[in-house]
């Protein structure tokens, strides 16, 4: 799986390239500035790009900004965000380009290879890696706009999850449920934020997340 990689210090970056490498990813290229990141993603069109988001010379959004423009030139290339702390609007933002396979991660996360690996892979397969961090701060922020005061405890506990990118059979483990169980509380969320049920997981959560950020 081909990889562009996205990130300002060198530390850092010297790291995620030998842990990417070592789980059999190849890294086409790894850069540490945003221009040279619109370049390199839309040189080399990889499965995936890692991006931190705040590069230079900005040191704010440039990141996540030159991901979204590649985006533009690239309809639904996957992008995983890696952010040092919370940022809602940054999540938006990303959620806001069209197209699937986005993610949007702590750093702190990257402490967790396997959990970080796997957001990868799902990102690279069209799904979304969304951090609990960010997706417990979406649902607060809405929880008080129509429909989603409609959801019951539960049901809101199931959409956060689906958020995360699980599927019903890790969500089921995940809350000691059957997986029929969680069928029945998918297709409620469904039904109340007046999404149609689909089987394809992946679209599933991004119209959650679609829906999230309207």
């Amino acid at each position: 799986m081909r990889v562009v990689l996205a990130e300002d210090l060198a530390l850092l970056r010297d790291g995620l390239i030998r842990l990417l490498t070592a789980y059999d990813f190849e890294v086409v290229e790894a850069v540490d500035n945003g221009p040279s990141l619109v370049r390199a993603l839309t040189a080399h069109r990889p499965d995936v790009a890692v991006v931190d988001v705040r590069l230079p010379p900005t040191f704010t959004d440039e990141g996540l900004l030159a991901a979204i423009e590649a985006r533009s030139r690239i309809p639904g290339l996957p992008v995983l965000v890696l952010s040092q702390d919370v940022q809602p609007l940054y999540a938006r933002e990303l959620l806001a380009s069209p197209g699937g396979g986005v993610g949007y991660l702590l750093k702190d996360r990257v402490s967790d290879v396997g959990q970080f690996v796997d957001a990868i892979r799902r990102v690279a397969a069209g799904g979304s890696a969304m951090d609990p961090e960010v997706v417990a701060e979406l649902l607060t922020r809405r929880s008080r706009d129509e429909p989603l005061r409609t959801l019951t405890a539960r049901e809101r506990e199931v959409l956060g999850l689906m958020a995360e990118g699980r599927s019903n059979v890790a969500i089921a483990g995940r809350m000691f449920v059957t997986e029929k169980a969680v069928g029945k509380h998918t297709n409620n969320i469904f039904s109340k934020l007046g999404l149609p049920p689909s089987a394809d997981d992946n679209r599933r959560v991004l119209a959650v997340l679609a829906y999230l950020n309207s």
